[in-house]
């Protein structure tokens, strides 16, 4: 590949990062830094502080169900919201809530409380997960529906592709970075960094500038029959309805590894400290931004077979990494499992931006962001399901069922595996 011209180097870079040219989205951008940052570090932060405050992974499967259940509630409201009102007005308003339940947590964890000699603290940061997850059930539809208003069509996969790139990165630094301050200063660093993080978050989105019209309705009962309009579109869009239900199977299935990641740091198992649980986040975020960077690179075509590859190689390297117990074997599967992941997840997400009615926008991406929620609620029955028969086999066969129901979309549903 030579270094000018359409075919190389430079060519593939101004195709790749061609979105940044944009004065508006790269504010957009710097303001997920803030948003990216914070959230990697916290789901490496909260729970290995649980697991080492409790020992439990029914207790961590609990903490992803105080998560899961107000962001299975407030994600449909949330993107009737992003039809109705200004998409960067509702980020705004849920960013200071954030702020102020980080602020909470890091304080607790600063005065002691939140830590192994108080075993029934573990509360608190139940509590904050129910907060954070109905600000982030509230805000994602606009984060990820605002997109669309801020590029225009023919970059739309290249700037959500870049998008997810950033958010590994941050998969990248962010745990390792946690990993080495838990073990070197404590908890409370991580959790203060995470509370600035999310406040130059707010002060990027503010420069924003104003995007599309809302639409002028009101009242609760609109409102729901904006939820109902939006589900009735879905189920109309049987394109739209069948990579939405695909997705949402691949997350239950494939991503509640995350969660009970913890659990495999245990001497049985990995036998590594909270540095090396770091790495391992690290090494998944590496594979996610090759990822990302394919994906941004490659034209609308055959799209839908990428996607089932995707879901089909994370499912593979999911259920090889369920069963080692050697960290350089984990960590060549964790690559591969962030990289199918994150091609899964921006492949969804654009191919939904891509073939949705602008009208109906934010409620299609309520019902895509719903599919997180439900993620952590499949790992709040791992989370059980680890505590009898081992996270090995509890993350290994939830794997295994995602392999069979890949091959079979594959078989069966042509309408995905033609998708251009």
């Amino acid at each position: 590949m030579t270094e000018g011209g359409p075919g190389g180097i430079a060519g593939w870079s101004r195709k790749a990062f061609v979105s940044f040219k944009n004065p508006v989205y790269r504010l957009y951008y710097f303001s997920m830094v803030g948003h990216w940052s914070s959230m990697n570090m916290q789901m490496f932060a909260r729970n290995l502080l649980v697991w080492y405050i409790t020992g439990s992974g029914t207790v961590l499967g609990v903490l992803s169900l105080s998560n899961a259940i107000p962001m299975i509630l407030f994600t449909l409201p949330g993107g009737v919201l992003a039809d109705r009102l200004q998409k960067k007005s509702v980020i705004q308003v849920c960013q200071v809530f954030s702020v102020l339940i980080s602020l909470g947590t890091t304080l607790a964890i600063v005065f002691d409380y939140l830590s192994p000699a108080h075993p029934e603290s573990w509360w608190v940061l139940a509590l904050s997960g129910i907060l954070q997850g109905t600000v982030m059930g509230i805000m994602t539809p606009s984060r990820a529906a605002i997109i669309s208003e801020i590029v225009p069509p023919a970059h739309l996969m290249n700037a959500i592709s870049l998008n997810n790139m950033g958010m590994n990165i941050f998969r990248i630094i962010s745990p390792a970075l946690a990993g080495v301050l838990v073990d070197v200063v404590g908890f409370w660093v991580v959790y203060a960094i995470m509370t600035f993080m999310i406040i130059t978050s707010v002060v990027f989105i503010a420069m924003v500038p104003a995007s599309s019209s809302p639409r002028k309705t009101s009242g609760v009962g609109n409102s729901l029959q904006d939820v109902t309009e939006g589900w009735k579109y879905i189920r109309g869009q049987k394109t739209i309805f069948a990579i939405l239900l695909f997705t949402a199977v691949g997350m239950i299935l494939g991503a509640p590894y995350s969660q009970l990641l913890p659990m495999f740091a245990d001497p049985s198992i990995l036998n590594i400290s909270a540095t090396s649980l770091g790495i391992l986040m690290m090494v998944s975020g590496i594979g996610a931004i090759i990822g990302s960077l394919i994906l941004a690179s490659l034209t609308d075509r055959r799209r839908g077979l990428i996607l089932i590859s995707a879901v089909f190689m994370m499912a593979l390297a999911l259920t090889g990494f369920s069963f080692s117990v050697w960290l350089p074997v984990s960590l060549t599967f964790i690559f591969f499992i962030g990289m199918g992941s994150t091609v899964q997840m921006a492949l969804g997400n654009s191919l939904i931006q891509y073939y949705v009615d602008a009208a109906y926008r934010g409620r299609v991406l309520s019902f895509f962001m719903l599919c997180f929620g439900l993620s952590s609620l499949g790992a709040f029955f791992a989370g059980i399901l680890a505590e009898g028969i081992g996270v090995q086999w509890a993350v290994g066969s939830l794997a295994m069922l995602l392999i069979v129901g890949t091959l079979l979309v594959f078989a069966f549903v042509p309408r995905i595996r033609k998708l251009d």
